[in-house]
């Protein structure tokens, strides 16, 4: 791929030896400066085979913006930029910057007045600091649309366009889709120049094991825990259609026995990162969340989705059981429904031809089955802003409390918090010792979450 000496070692340090097939097919098309569009489901490796390009033709000695990235979710932007600074790590004073909605403007005009080479925002705010002339944007030589049919879902054309006739005509676009329907071709019409298309057709079919249960309302909850244990699953996610929902589901499972976490639109935006660190490191067996909370949610290794509330329309019910079948795996979803919902069922099963109907009768549930999570998470109250960085942690936890390695899980540092799963018969030592302790010379607040 004509990549540099250090760029191929840094790729091969982060374990990147082999291309994914949408790699394969879109990097030799993208490295060469042309336009693309590229179909490719979530979990494909989307991410590098884009940002490979973007870093690839960085002039890191020019200090202005040289590529924006679009993406539907805060969420989904965040892990953009964490790919990018992994994937540019052999690049020094490299500046990522993510403008995003949910979180505080005026630190971001005051980010933007120093530059940056790359943004990666969602369409609503990025286009608000284009409005307030916050962004320089005559050095573009590269934009991306990430998730492009979700950002159309949510009804961002008028915004991405507004964007987009703001930006130098002389660049190149890359568009990542996991469909391509009319309104992916009528944007793609508009903005892209004799674009190359690349498909992804022969992935590897994952099977997704489908079971349709009809129940009565009142018995819904109560399922639940059987429903887990029967299936020997460690990470849940449960989607309901409405909020109050969401709550309500989370509290009875709370009074079941049940660590459960809920993720919907009431919640602040500091709110739903924690809950999705918080799931997504396994401290917490149990995700309740609503269809627009979770939209660009990418988490790995969800067991089991469980349709609590069957969805509104068919194309919802694909996003939503996809979930389970993240990273090439297979997965199992189960679907509660009842009477009244018949006409959404026989939808469904027009597109699924596979599901299999179950009786709630032949449920085993095995009381010996504990759904609970292997760690829990601890609170430290400093983050990238405060020149934290994961070494920095881990160094603290082995070499200064004593802690082994193998009973540290995933470190997430954010701004102004990091957040570090921990198992959890260790996590009374780790706040005793820790707390205590200085992490990069300095004293933190420390506490269980």
């Amino acid at each position: 791929m004509n990549l540099s000496k250090e760029f191929l070692t840094n790729l091969d340090s982060l374990g990147y030896t082999k291309l994914t097939a949408i790699q394969e097919k879109s990097l030799p098309l993208s490295l060469n400066n042309s336009d693309l569009i590229a179909q490719a489901k979530t979990g494909s490796g989307k991410t590098v085979a884009f940002c490979i390009p973007i870093i690839n033709k960085l002039n890191i000695k020019e200090f202005r913006i040289q590529t924006l990235i679009l993406a539907p979710t805060r969420e989904l932007a965040n892990q953009i930029a964490l790919e990018i600074r992994k994937l540019s790590r052999h690049i020094h004073n490299i500046k990522v910057l993510t403008l995003c909605g949910g979180t505080p403007f005026k630190p971001q005009v005051l980010s933007l007045s120093h530059q940056a080479h790359i943004i990666v925002g969602t369409p609503g705010r990025v286009l608000k600091h284009i409005q307030q002339n916050n962004i320089d944007l005559q050095n573009i030589n590269s934009l991306v649309l990430d998730e492009a049919d979700k950002m159309l879902d949510m009804g961002f054309y008028d915004d991405i366009m507004e964007i987009i006739n703001s930006l130098p005509k002389k660049r190149q676009t890359l568009l990542f889709s996991a469909t391509f329907e009319k309104n992916i071709e009528k944007l793609a019409s508009n903005v892209l120049i004799n674009p190359k298309i690349v498909k992804v057709e022969n992935e590897e079919k994952v099977h997704i094991e489908q079971k349709f249960y009809e129940v009565n309302e009142d018995s819904k909850t109560a399922l639940i825990p059987a429903l887990i244990s029967s299936n020997k699953a460690k990470s849940i996610l449960i989607f309901c259609n409405m909020k109050i929902k969401c709550d309500q589901l989370a509290n009875d499972l709370y009074d079941l026995g049940l660590d459960v976490l809920t993720l919907h639109s009431d919640l602040e935006q500091k709110e739903r990162d924690e809950t999705i660190i918080l799931f997504s490191n396994k401290s917490y067996p149990v995700l309740i969340a609503t269809d627009v909370a979770s939209r660009g949610l990418h988490i790995d290794d969800v067991d089991l989705v469980i349709n609590y509330d069957l969805s509104l329309d068919e194309k919802i019910h694909t996003h939503r059981i996809g979930r389970t079948a993240r990273a090439g795996k297979g997965g199992l979803a189960i679907s509660l429904y009842t009477h009244n919902d018949m006409d959404r069922v026989f939808a469904i099963k027009e597109v699924f031809t596979d599901i299999k109907e179950e009786n709630i009768s032949n449920i085993e549930d095995d009381l010996s089955y504990k759904i609970d999570s292997p760690q829990r998470t601890i609170f430290i109250n400093g983050g990238k802003k405060h020149k934290l960085r994961a070494g920095d942690i881990l160094g603290a936890l082995t070499a200064g409390i004593g802690l082994s390695k193998e009973d540290i899980g995933k470190i997430d540092i954010l701004d102004f918090a990091s957040y570090v799963a921990i198992n959890k018969e260790k996590i009374t030592y780790v706040l005793d010792k820790l707390s205590k302790s200085k992490i990069k010379g300095k004293y933190y607040r420390i506490y269980e979450k």
